[in-house]
């Protein structure tokens, strides 16, 4: 293949990582850069990122299943794959609960990487002021375990380069502030302060990526630490796909059904002192007719990155919830809401696919293999 840019986007569930990918993108086709976002996540390739950010126009491509740190082979593949329909770079996120692909994959493909066909880009944090709050000196209640404060720190040590995303919803004094704390406490690492959302310093922050090649070096940043593996325990992961339909043939507004079934998934998780760090929906009407819903927690506004135009008699939605919750109760919140929105707007549902898993929960990867206790 020619040689292709790489760069990884870690960040904290909700921070902004793929609207990120998706503003960097569409900045590099402003410098004859053919862009491309490779989607990464863990469970089945059901990904609402992915299908959002294929509507916006990106080349875009996935792998899933787990961590990019442990398919490197997968990786290669498909950078090669997206390199030969023309893409000049490729961006590609990890979980947001993830930590450790700086040394599993940049690493690993300096390693590799005899003919230099993969440059590798800085290895880039993004990073959301409302969940920088649970580290700063006030150290604000995210009603979130006290482990993900590892994850939030950790991310940025890993990093050459932090985004400080969602200035648009900042203050300048704010501003000022989240950037004072991040220079100071990571004080070898750039900080760009940037807006996905509205494109503010995007171009500033390419300028960046396209002239700083990452060293690629490791540090230690607790990878695998006691630390590390408390925070992942108290993480799920839930993904659904649900086709409804209006049981009269009658028109639904589905922005509205959407709505309502964050709400009960906020009210179920109030109810079992849980949260969702990430909860997002994605659905597609008519064209380019299409809605993307997310929540951020149980004591956030929902966020329509987009609502559809029109109403539809029936439609296809894509759930995916990262909550601090167990597996089970996460899936016994998410049928009741369903089960209740359904008769609530007279729906019928079928669903297509489903999966919850705990992040550190046996038999989730054992492929069939029983386990045995002497």
């Amino acid at each position: 293949m020619k040689n292709i840019k790489y760069m990884i986007t870690s960040g904290f569930l909700g921070a902004g990582k793929t609207t990120t990918m998706i503003a960097l993108s569409k900045e590099m086709e402003k410098r004859a850069l053919s862009a491309a976002v490779l989607a990464n996540d863990l469970g089945a390739k059901n990904n609402v990122d992915a299908d959002y950010t294929a509507m916006e126009g990106i080349l875009t491509a996935q792998v899933s299943g787990d961590c990019i740190c442990y398919q490197h082979e997968e990786l290669i593949e498909k950078l090669r794959r997206l390199s030969g329909i023309g893409a000049d770079i490729v961006f590609s996120d990890i979980p947001g609960c993830g930590i450790g692909a700086l040394d599993h994959v940049y690493l690993e493909i300096k390693r590799r990487n005899e003919d230099e066909e993969i440059e590798l880009l800085p290895f880039t944090c993004v990073a959301d002021p409302k969940r920088l709050k649970m580290i700063m000196p006030e150290s604000k209640d995210m009603n979130l375990p006290e482990e993900m404060k590892f994850l939030v720190d950790a991310q940025m040590k890993e990093a050459d380069l932090i985004f400080l995303n969602k200035t648009d919803l900042l203050s300048d004094a704010e501003q000022s502030f989240c950037m004072d704390f991040l220079r100071k406490n990571y004080p070898d690492t750039p900080v760009f302060p940037i807006s996905a959302l509205t494109g503010d310093g995007v171009g500033e922050a390419a300028d960046y990526i396209l002239s700083h090649p990452s060293e690629a070096t490791y540090r230690e940043i607790g990878y695998g630490s006691e630390k590390f593996l408390a925070a992942e325990e108290k993480l799920s992961w839930y993904n659904q796909r649900i086709f409804m339909e209006e049981k009269d043939g009658k028109n639904v507004d589905f922005n509205q059904v959407l709505e309502d079934i964050f709400e009960g998934i906020r009210d179920g998780l109030k109810m079992e002192h849980g949260n969702v760090p990430h909860l997002k929906a994605f659905a597609v009407g008519e064209g380019k007719d299409y809605v993307k819903a997310s929540l951020l927690g149980v004591d956030y506004s929902i966020e329509f990155s987009r609502r559809l135009e029109q109403e539809y008699t029936a439609i296809s939605c894509m759930i995916n919830a990262r909550a601090a919750t167990d597996a089970e109760r996460m899936q016994a919140i998410a049928d009741d809401v369903f089960e209740f929105i359904l008769q609530k707007y007279n729906l019928r549902g079928r669903t297509f696919f489903m999966e919850t898993f705990g992040m550190t929960e046996e038999g989730k990867e054992n492929g069939g293999r029983a386990s045995r206790y002497d």
